[in-house]
Order: structure tokens, then sequence, then C-alpha cells
């Protein structure tokens, strides 16, 4: 486990909630790294040879699962790589279907995947938030990867196909309808709900004290002190919510937030739905959104981070409404990434923006 002169566990993860989270847990303990570069959107990743040989250098791998990184499979299950020890996060928590709501793009049209109607309760999901691609929030796409990165060696190692029978799982399933086979496809975006954050940063907690148990006293209390701050933050996101004017969202941008949505009983309208590939919504779309915001008088309209403002702000052209950003946290700028940002940091500027959101 880590390379022959540190002895540190070598960890890799995909998505860059996990790598703070893990990063909050374990410190200078373990060599860290992030697969998906800052600035780069996660749902169009491909993996190069050198994301390859450092997954197969590393003795865990951290990863969401669901349809976004059906690579992780495809790469994991062609490693020789016997220690590489990998963990799905969505395989720790309660997942649900991404759903179609009123007013979205193919909102009552045949569709692919099962989703629920807009008056059905959050049992469906959503599931994606491509970047629309700012010119700005793309410095980092020359491929830079994290700490020593990809100067890692490839090491032979055997690998056991049971080892990763549960490993990085479509999340799919496929049901009978009237003659016809559609594909159930689940919400990925589970970390956007701190309660989720929470269930995770304690199974990576459990699993670095098993691999290095001469730690496990430093994760344990990191974990406990981290664990503290992701239930304020449930605890402030609780106190706008219970407060507000207001419980409906509007998204000018696809919708990754399902699991906030349901955490905090949040209604919300969006151009798209998580999964959808389009980034430019019809002017259908965009009328409906002018006109929710106007009927239900909604002082803001969000959108993503890593992705063009420019739905949204034609909507504050034509309503007021305030174009603020809510942070998916999926991924960030190099800039951030250098400068150290947290998920904590990202998730307490979107208490702020809610505020201005429900209240009018």
């Amino acid at each position: 486990m880590g390379t022959p002169n540190d002895g540190k566990l070598k960890v890799v993860t995909t998505l860059f909630p996990y790598y703070d989270f893990t990063r909050q847990i374990a410190g200078d303990a373990v060599d860290l790294s992030m697969v998906i570069p800052a600035g780069q959107d996660s749902h169009s990743f491909e993996p190069t040879p050198a994301d390859i040989r450092l997954i197969q250098n590393a003795d865990l791998l951290i990863c969401n699962g669901g349809a976004m990184e059906q690579w992780v499979s495809q790469v994991v299950a062609s490693l020789d790589s016997e220690s590489l020890k990998v963990i799905t996060m969505m395989d720790y928590v309660d997942t649900v279907e991404e759903e179609i709501v009123e007013g979205m793009e193919d909102a009552g049209e045949e569709h692919h995947h099962s989703h629920a109607s807009a008056d059905d309760t959050h049992d469906d999901h959503d599931h994606d938030e491509a970047v629309h691609a700012d010119d700005d929030d793309h410095d980092a796409e020359d491929h830079d990867h994290t700490d020593d990165e990809h100067d890692h060696d490839a090491e032979d190692h055997d690998h056991t196909d049971d080892e990763h029978d549960h490993d990085a799982e479509d999340h799919t399933h496929t049901h009978d309808d009237d003659d016809a086979d559609y594909e159930i496809e689940y919400d990925e975006h589970i970390w956007t709900s701190p309660v989720n954050a929470m269930k995770i940063t304690q199974v990576i907690t459990d699993t670095l004290q098993e691999m290095d148990p001469a730690d496990a006293d430093t994760f344990a209390a990191n974990a406990e002190d981290y664990l503290g701050k992701l239930k304020n933050l449930d605890q402030e996101f609780r106190n706008v919510v219970d407060g507000a004017d207001l419980d409906l969202i509007v998204m000018a941008d696809k919708f990754p937030l399902r699991y906030f949505a349901d955490t905090y009983g949040l209604r919300y309208r969006a151009a798209f739905s998580g999964c959808a590939s389009d980034t430019e919504p019809s002017a259908k779309t965009i009328a409906y959104l002018i006109d929710k915001v106007r009927e239900e008088q909604i002082p803001a309209v969000y959108y993503l981070e890593l992705s063009s403002h420019r739905v949204a702000e034609i909507i504050s052209e034509e309503t007021g409404a305030k174009p603020l950003l809510f942070h998916s946290c999926h991924n960030v700028t190099r800039r951030e990434f250098d400068n150290g940002v947290t998920y904590l940091e990202l998730m307490e500027q979107n208490v702020v923006n809610l505020r201005e959101g429900l209240y009018r």
C-alpha cells in the first residue's frame, strides 16, 4: 500500500466531493488524487491511459456509480490489480429515480426512462448537470491532475472478479410497461444533500480505518470534527427553509439537486432534468419559467457551476429575479481547486443564495 518509501495509502476519487471528504478525514496521512480534472464536467469524462495507470496504482478507489461512471466499471474490470479496493457511494445511500417535472424540456413527451409526474412524491429522480461551457470556467481542460498524479508507475497486480462484483454499479433496472422495455435511471447526485454527505463521510472513514489501522484514531477524530460541521450545515439549511416565504426554487439550467430538494422539502422547476444532454432550452421552456417566476414572485433564479448564465439572465431581465449560483459541488474550477476550496465553503454560499431565493 502506498509507495515503498512512504507507506501511505494511495487513494483515488472520481469526483470532487469525495476528494474533499477524504481530505478532511485523512489529511496528509494518505496520498490523495482525483481522476476527473478540475474544471471538467464529470458526465462527459473519458479516462486517458494516464488515468487508468493512476487507478491501477491505487489502493482505494472511491467512486460514485451510476450512468455517468460506467467507465469506472469498465476500467476496473480491465485491470490486473488484486489489491485495489473499490467503494461505490451510491451503494450506501437511498437512491431515487430521475424525474421530469412540469415545464422541463421533454415534459409530457415519451421518454426512455421512468419518470414521475410533477405532482408525484419525490421517489423518482434526475441525473446530471453537464458543463455548458463558459470559456472562463474551462481553465482546467488541460487535464491537470491532483497531487503527484500520474507519476506513479504501473505495477502488476492480480485482479479478482468478485472483489468488484458490487463496484461502480450502473444503478439501472429494466421494467416492462405495456410490452415496452424501459430503463429506470437513478439520480446520481447523492452528495448534494448534507445528510447523504454525512453517511458518505462515515463510509469513507470506516474504509480508511480498516485499510490503515495505524492511523485509525486520526481518521476517527477528524471525521468526528467534520461530521459536526456537516451537521451544522444541515441545520443552517433547515433554518433557512423553516422560516421561508417560499418553498419553490427555479433553476434555469439542468437540475442535479433532487436529493437536496427532497431533504429540505423544496419544490422545484428547471429547464432540464439532470440527465438531459441539451444545454439550450426552447423558447417554450424559457417562457414557462418566466411565467412561473412571475406567478409565484420568485426573487432569485439559479444557474449551475461550470455553466452558462445566459438563460438565468434572460429570466432575470424579464422578471427582475436575481440570477444566482447554486453550486452542486460536482466539480470546481482549476483556480478554486488550487486555492483549496472545500465542499463546506461551496455549500455555505448555497445557504446564502438559497435564502435570497426563498424570502421575498
